[in-house]
């Protein structure tokens, strides 16, 4: 018995571990409102080695469509611009020799629904992990020794129910991210 808690409680850690990366991902996954978070995955070059933006800077959102970036160092700023523009985010990082302001376009029609298709495809990895991980669970479980068929049974229903839960978990951050980007 207590092998079957072992390999539930891991089975409820690596969901959790998936949930924790769809949201994540769709923090990335900008909604038309300035969020430093939609700079998180760009890299600036400080002497010589790549570190993320914001530990180099100061970054604010004074509104919704502006984001204020203010470097440790002002010889940072052309860097700061050029790594903004390399990052494939579709913004035009501007200066005024103190900062780096990035002015945050609105979203058309199409590149919300584009958006909407990129959170139903993270979305739809984080389902498709959830099931992996039951699927392993299940596997295990059943070679098991010394374990009567029910307790295994038993066990199987308790991991059905986890990945009901974390999968429906998923659904909803679907939706409030889906309803965010659709909002003008």
């Amino acid at each position: 018995m207590e092998e079957i808690e072992l390999y539930i409680e891991e089975a409820r850690d690596h969901m959790t571990k998936s949930l924790n990366h769809v949201t994540n991902e769709l923090v990335k996954i900008r909604a038309g409102k300035a969020s430093p978070s939609m700079l998180d995955g760009v890299q600036v070059s400080y002497y010589g080695t790549m570190t993320p933006l914001n530990q180099v800077s100061s970054m604010t959102t004074p509104d919704a469509r502006t984001i204020f970036i203010k470097p440790w160092e002002k010889n940072l700023i052309p860097e700061i611009e050029k790594a903004i523009r390399d990052a494939n985010l579709g913004l035009n990082p501007q200066n005024d020799g103190q900062q780096v302001i990035v002015n945050i376009p609105m979203l058309t029609e199409e590149r919300r629904k584009q958006l909407v298709k990129q959170v139903h495809q993270e979305c739809e990895h984080g389902r498709v992990s959830i099931r992996n991980i039951r699927k392993e669970t299940n596997e295990h479980l059943k070679k098991i020794k010394g374990v009567s068929e029910d307790d295994i049974k038993d066990a199987e229903a308790r991991v059905q129910k986890l990945t009901d839960e974390f999968i429906a978990k998923i659904d909803a951050l679907m939706k409030k991210k889906e309803s965010e980007i659709m909002t003008v």
